[in-house]
């Protein structure tokens, strides 16, 4: 596949499995497109063209040439200057490496990597939470994420690639929207009614298993194994975790219980004092389900896929 195609698909797979649903999505890219046609000057010259067709800022190619044809990928969760230098030294062993797959962003990708985080706002309506509260509670964490951002060495990494001259490109939300999706319609299918029956029928996804297997798998970390789940959520995309004033409002929304990745401690604090349970599927296991999605439609053209750091690599078409 040329790396320009493989990069477009993985779009194309994020925004079918977009929370907000493709037409919602596509409202928004046309947002876009007026304002930059509206842009004069520096700020025309400036404006990241990729927003016109992507609407994911923390999925980018992050270095090399769109025509590169690949037929091997080293795949990975994090992707730092030492996964570089293991592409360089597979390829000093025989091993040919077309390909740096990060589903982190790196470089460009996380220049504005807060700005997926809108995606959050719609999910909470879509619970019932009135839009207006939603991003009220969102935009100041948005901020916060923002300015975390600021000081970060983003381009460290590519600047590794570019002097090794290996391609490197980050897939972040379009995967997550994936795990989002799947992981919420395995569980509407199994209706688990308690809190360690949720953690089975996650386990009944092979990432999980395998997780648990290497002892990372899901866990109960607000609740017992024996309260029921009400409602159950999954909170798995929009960048990273959201503002802690969502706990008390999910739960007015009758929202019981929150499958996530990960969890802050402030935010533990809250769910138990308002006495939402919480799951924690697992990161790594977690961003794997929503990477193998990708992966599979690479593989079915031909890609070969090399997994590494914290990819663990399920093909659905072998387990369905």
């Amino acid at each position: 596949m040329r790396l320009r195609d493989m990069y477009e698909l993985a779009v194309q797979k994020g925004i079918d499995a977009d929370p907000r649903g493709r037409a919602a999505v596509q409202r928004l890219l046309d947002k876009t497109r007026k304002k930059y046609e509206e842009l004069k000057g520096d700020d025309k010259d400036e404006f990241d063209v990729e927003q016109l067709t992507n609407p994911y800022s923390d999925s980018r190619i992050s270095f090399g040439d769109d025509d590169t044809e690949v037929n091997r990928v080293l795949v990975g969760v994090d992707i730092d200057v030492s996964e570089i230098l293991l592409a360089k030294e597979l390829e000093r062993q025989g091993t040919k490496i077309d390909l740096i797959l990060s589903h982190h962003p790196a470089g460009k990708a996380r220049v504005r990597f807060e700005d997926v985080m809108k995606v959050q706002a719609d999910i909470m309506a879509q619970l019932g939470i009135p839009i207006n509260v939603a991003e009220g509670i969102l935009g100041e964490r948005i901020k916060e994420v923002g300015r975390h951002l600021m000081p970060a060495n983003h381009f460290r990494v590519v600047d590794a690639a570019r002097l090794l001259n290996m391609p490197l490109m980050s897939i972040h939300t379009p995967a997550d929207n994936n795990a989002h999706q799947f992981v919420q319609k395995h569980l509407d299918a199994k209706s688990p009614e308690t809190l360690e029956d949720i953690v089975a029928v996650l386990k009944e996804i092979p990432e999980y298993k395998q997780a648990a297997k290497l002892g990372i798998g899901p866990k109960i970390l607000v609740g017992s194994k024996e309260a029921r789940a009400g409602k159950i959520v999954v909170m798995m995309t929009g960048g990273t975790g959201g503002p802690t004033e969502d706990i008390a409002e999910m739960v007015k929304a009758g929202v019981g219980t929150v499958v996530e990745m990960h969890l802050s401690d402030e935010k533990k604090k809250e769910a138990e004092k308002h006495h939402l349970n919480v799951i924690i599927a697992g990161h790594m296991a977690s961003d794997s389900v929503g990477m193998n999605a990708i992966l599979d439609e690479f593989e079915k053209r031909g890609v070969e896929i090399l997994p590494c750091s914290g990819i663990i690599r399920v093909s659905r078409a072998t387990v369905c």
